[in-house]
């Protein structure tokens, strides 16, 4: 495992550590998750924040928590309601594996939060990153996190490209400090997130720039090319409800949520054309009045009780664009 390689860079090293913890907790964003050593609330936190940005997390995390507070109301609601609840989000693999890990949590450990990295990378849906990061923020287990972030900063660092995952995280176990692990581990990550960017790095403005090997090295990968695609969508809506069809059970993406129904005719000119873009797609979206031949095999859902049902994000939008949903 990579050390320091000598007393000096040891001194080094402390100092470094000294100057990103005292502008940590001096200049850390104010963020909810951050006033709590809840292994839950670091747990939501950490699921809600994989490929979403911290702005779009906010307000759900704040709703999520209001309808599960804790991990046995979480077990005991139905798979439809934590959907419901994540509507929005994307990834929704992601809050079904909460949901299997809050039952494992319950039925399994009494409603208590394994309390180390390994034990906690054996629930669904928790990989060494989150368990990492459960374990050194809520319990101070001397563990190293490796996002993209700290692969950003390490680098940068320690002025070389790592090879691979696994020399990451050997670097990173290298430099944790063993006292306050879970505030290092932010720290790191912050840093990647608010000075150390990677195309362009505010340098002059990093508390540990006068250590760093190699400041101001763009990092950012070539970007793969996008594809252009549409899609159609028919909307109907009567009486204070939408017209509304769900997702076959055993589908691959999105099993089970509610959407439009999609069409393959349309007549006339849009009444909606909206952008959307999801990993390396950009859709261009059109929605016509859907026909009342093709109005079979779905719901009429009242408006008010939409936020009762795992709606996919493209639906919200769509329905946010008619006027037809909120997001209170």
């Amino acid at each position: 495992m990579p050390s320091p390689a000598g007393p000096h860079e040891k001194a080094v090293l402390v100092r470094a550590q000294k100057a990103l913890f005292d502008w940590y907790w001096r200049e850390r964003r104010d963020l909810p998750w951050r006033e709590t050593q809840d292994p839950y609330r670091i747990w939501v936190s950490e699921i809600m924040l994989q490929q979403t940005r911290v702005v779009a997390v906010l307000e759900y995390y704040r709703r999520f928590l209001a309808r599960f507070p804790d991990v046995h109301s979480l077990a005991k609601a139905d798979e439809s309601d934590v959907l419901a609840a994540w509507s929005g989000l994307g990834y929704y693999r992601r809050a079904r594996g909460m949901h299997a890990a809050a039952r494992k949590i319950v039925r399994e450990f009494g409603g208590e939060f394994p309390r180390t990295a390994a034990a906690l990378a054996e629930l669904p849906g928790i990989g060494r990153y989150t368990a990492a990061a459960i374990a050194s923020i809520a319990f101070g287990e001397p563990v190293a996190v490796v996002d993209g972030n700290v692969e950003r900063v390490l680098s940068r660092f320690l002025g070389r490209d790592l090879r691979n995952r696994k020399e990451t995280w050997e670097h990173a176990e290298a430099l944790l400090p063993r006292e306050h692990p879970g505030d290092w581990n932010q720290a790191v990550m912050e840093l990647g997130a608010t000075i150390c960017l990677p195309a362009d790095p505010k340098c002059l403005l990093c508390p540990v720039r006068k250590w760093c090997a190699d400041p101001g090295r763009e990092t950012r990968k070539p970007q793969g090319s996008r594809r252009k695609r549409e899609l159609v969508f028919g909307l109907a809506h009567r009486r204070g409800s939408v017209y509304l069809v769900q997702r076959d059970a055993s589908a691959t993406l999105m099993a089970g949520m509610w959407e439009l129904p999609a069409i393959t005719e349309s007549d006339g000119t849009p009444t909606l054309r909206l952008r959307h873009s999801i990993t390396n797609n950009d859709y261009t979206v059109l929605v016509f009045p859907l026909a009342s031949s093709a109005i079979r095999g779905g719901r009429w859902i009242a408006l008010k009780k939409l936020h009762e049902f795992p709606l996919t994000g493209l639906t919200r939008k769509i329905l946010r664009a008619a006027n037809l949903w909120t997001d209170a």
